[in-house]
């Protein structure tokens, strides 16, 4: 019995050890605490036809080397319900809103990394939207919670200073207040989530 608990107490010491060891081990020499970083999406602006004006911006902060929180700050224009999902529907003539909307949306976001490169992340992403008729004419301000779950992958260049983020995302929104009754009609058949890639890049330093 007492050797019993002699050798589950080397265990347990020899566990701890291990722990500590790999809390304080040392990232390689190209890492790099904080990033910036956007967006391909970005690269919808050259649409004519439907130029969502997008900007994003990302800034983010390793705590650990697997753990990343960030702030994100996205600007853009809609004029269809964002449930719609991707097929014959998505984007078809006579599903548009009559009218815009405007979003300015501050963003919290948490990512982790499992296993080299691969990662799972959520965003709560705080849109303030100005809603505006085919008159460009002020009909309203709303509130929109979304939270958007990412799972991906992100490959780096260049000694590690730039990085590409392709992912699978989902976006839900469980709070949607003051959608003026003319958007309201266009959106209900459509539902809460919406399913999309994420498309994020980088600079680390």
């Amino acid at each position: 019995m007492q050797k019993r608990i002699l050798w589950i107490g080397l265990a347990l010491v020899l566990i701890g050890s291990l722990q500590v060891n790999a809390q304080n081990a040392k990232p390689d020499s190209s890492y790099k605490k904080w990033y910036v970083g956007s967006s391909l999406f970005v690269l919808g602006n050259f649409d004519r036809k439907d130029n969502p004006e997008y900007i994003q911006l990302n800034v983010g902060y390793r705590i650990t080397p697997k753990n990343v929180v960030s702030i994100e700050f996205k600007r853009s224009v809609y004029n269809w319900p964002i449930g719609i999902p991707f097929g014959p529907s998505f984007r078809k003539t006579g599903g548009n809103y009559p009218g815009h909307a405007r979003i300015l949306a501050p963003t919290l976001g948490y990512q982790h990394f499992w296993w080299k490169g691969a990662y799972t992340s959520v965003y709560a992403l705080n849109a303030f939207e100005k809603y505006l008729d085919k008159g460009n004419k002020k009909i309203g301000n709303g509130y929109t919670l979304y939270l958007n779950f990412h799972v991906g992958y992100q490959f780096k260049f260049l000694k590690n200073r730039f990085f590409f983020e392709p992912a699978l995302g989902c976006s839900y929104w469980p709070v949607r207040t003051n959608v003026p009754e003319s958007f309201k009609k266009v959106e209900e058949k459509w539902p809460n989530y919406f399913i999309q890639p994420g498309l994020h890049f980088g600079f680390n330093f």
